[in-house]
């Protein structure tokens, strides 16, 4: 369709990218309802996919915010702690992982937050937490929240996987509602690279929430400022798809039945693996990869099991055992799970 319309021009956008993305990314995060977006106090811009949306919001925070520390969860995406470092905020950790459990260190993640200083930013994973695939539940996340709260913390949610962890885009931005809810000022950035597979055209959204419509016109001057020397304005064809798709009910319907189908896919390839290990008798025990949700499983190998299995059975992942379940199939899983049986027992 795009293509095809000889009406449109390859002229520039505005420093803040295009109006309809920009309005209907928004209502997409926040809710078609969001009392933030009825009330205008959100302003959102358009940037390069996920990470340009981290950087503006981090240079933005690094320069307006009285507070210059952020605090990002142990473990998180590799490139995290670079974004805020190389933007002029300071990173700290908080826990949240537990080897032992292959699950969420809530008690420990709730200290660390508990002894943040007053007004530092929080980077929160909206959902489907890379690498680990471990997300708190809803009401793990009211306490994250009642907490955040009452020391005057900032979210910065990270939104990357939204319709592609559980197949339901409402349910998969629970999290970041929860926040805005409370009438509180929070950040969300906005990845469409997975969800409608557009990793090269590089489309993603910045939001900032804040108290009232006067305050979200003087950070959007301010978020133009920072955009303007760094990139100038933003790319106009994958903005244009999503908006195409967002605002045609019959295409925003398609999309989001295919959503669902990807994301049942990665659900079933996690159940497959889990019997296939269960069927092995590997040891150990294996439920953390049915519990875990999104694209990537924190397997619970060790450096070692995961050289013996590139050594052994030329199968490649990243050294702390993370693996992309989208990257599976019927086919492979056999071979996947012979691998890590074999690794459990000899490379132990």
């Amino acid at each position: 369709m795009l293509v095809n319309d000889t009406s449109r021009v390859k002229e520039y956008l505005s420093i803040t990218g295009l109006a309809d993305f920009n309005k209907l990314s928004a209502k997409l995060i926040f809710g078609a309802d969001s009392p933030a977006i009825q009330e205008n106090r959100v302003t959102t811009v358009q940037c390069l996919s996920g990470t340009g949306s981290l950087r503006v919001g981090a240079e933005f925070l690094a320069k307006h915010y009285h507070e210059h520390t952020i605090y990002i969860p142990q473990p998180t995406w590799g490139n995290h702690p670079k974004v805020f470092t190389l933007a002029g905020l300071s990173v700290k950790y908080y826990r949240y992982y537990d080897p032992a459990t292959r699950g969420l260190d809530f008690q420990g993640l709730l200290d660390d937050l508990a002894a943040a200083p007053a007004g530092a930013i929080v980077l929160l994973h909206a959902c489907a937490h890379n690498p680990t695939g471990v997300d708190p539940t809803n009401d793990q996340w009211e306490k994250i929240r009642q907490l955040m709260r009452s020391k005057g913390l900032l979210p910065f949610f990270d939104s990357a996987y939204q319709g592609f962890a559980s197949g339901n885009l409402d349910a998969d931005a629970q999290s970041v509602r929860m926040f805005v809810a409370d009438g509180g000022e929070c950040l969300a950035a906005q990845s469409y690279a997975k969800n409608m597979g557009l990793y090269g055209e590089r489309v993603g959204a910045l939001s900032i929430v804040c108290k009232d419509a006067d305050v979200a016109s003087r950070v959007e001057s301010q978020l133009k400022l920072v955009i303007r020397p760094m990139y100038s304005n933003p790319p106009i064809h994958g903005a244009s798809i999503v908006a195409t798709i967002l605002k045609d009910r019959q295409m925003y319907d398609e999309w989001t039945i295919e959503l669902k189908a990807m994301a049942d896919r990665i659900i079933s390839m996690r159940q497959q693996l889990f019997d296939a290990l269960q069927a092995r008798g590997t040891t150990g025990d294996w439920s953390h990869i049915i519990k875990q949700i999104g694209m990537f499983t924190f397997t619970g190998l060790n450096t070692e099991q995961v050289s013996f299995m590139t050594r052994e059975h030329h199968i490649y992942m990243t050294s702390d055992g993370r693996i992309s379940m989208a990257g599976l199939s019927s086919r492979t899983i056999p071979h996947l799970a012979d691998a890590i049986h074999a690794a459990v027992t000899k490379a132990a």
